[in-house]
């Protein structure tokens, strides 16, 4: 019998288990913050890969932790190597739950999205400036060199509020250009980046 598979390689067809080769997901950099204003990911600087090398790029966002009370993890794009203004266009919804277990909802957020906006985008509702406080997720980002499509996006990042509760906060969109976008740029909305991983992978 014949199994089909889809894969970023496009369609195959299968007769035996294990002849399908995926893809494969290359490590580029990791940056580490300490008391940082941003974290930015530059293609050809510092040894960062952000161009037609790989279709999709991933973020991985660990225990980023911010200086301010609460710190909301955010991020922009460049098409130009200078500027983080990349118009975009999103969607923003979460999921909260507290620790006393007597609040909770899923919720969209209106105040967290943009229509046509240059502004950073939220990656998280605000995790606090305690020590055991902050965020983890992952950002998504597809054909960043395209010159001809915009180009989308999607996050997923837990974060530990100030107040003890957890949001699991949800947002998609896409960099309305048809300029390659070259490099992005995390920071927080006020205050620094006191501490965190954040690393780049390429995915073939």
């Amino acid at each position: 019998m014949s199994i089909v598979t889809l894969n970023n390689r496009g369609v195959r067809s299968v007769t035996t288990f294990g002849s399908v080769s995926g893809g494969s997901m290359v490590f580029i950099k990791k940056l580490t913050a300490s008391s940082d204003s941003n974290l930015t990911f530059l293609n050809g600087s510092s040894d960062v890969v952000f161009d037609s090398t790989y279709k999709e790029y991933l973020f991985t966002l660990k225990n980023t932790h911010p200086s301010a009370n609460p710190g909301i993890i955010s991020f922009q794009a460049t098409t130009d190597g200078t500027n983080y203004n990349t118009t975009v266009t999103n969607t923003y919804f979460r999921a909260y739950h507290n620790e006393a277990g007597n609040s909770a909802a899923l919720q969209y957020a209106t105040g967290f999205d943009h229509a046509q906006s240059t502004s950073v985008i939220n990656l998280d509702s605000g995790s606090g400036s305690g020590n055991h406080e902050a965020s983890s997720g992952l950002l998504r980002i597809f054909n960043p060199s395209s010159t001809t499509f915009v180009k989308h996006f999607m996050g997923q990042v837990s974060d530990e509020n100030d107040g003890d509760f957890n949001h699991n906060v949800f947002t998609a969109g896409y960099f309305n250009t048809t300029s390659a976008i070259t490099g992005i740029r995390f920071s927080m909305d006020s205050g620094n980046i006191d501490a965190g991983d954040i690393c780049l992978y390429g995915i073939n």
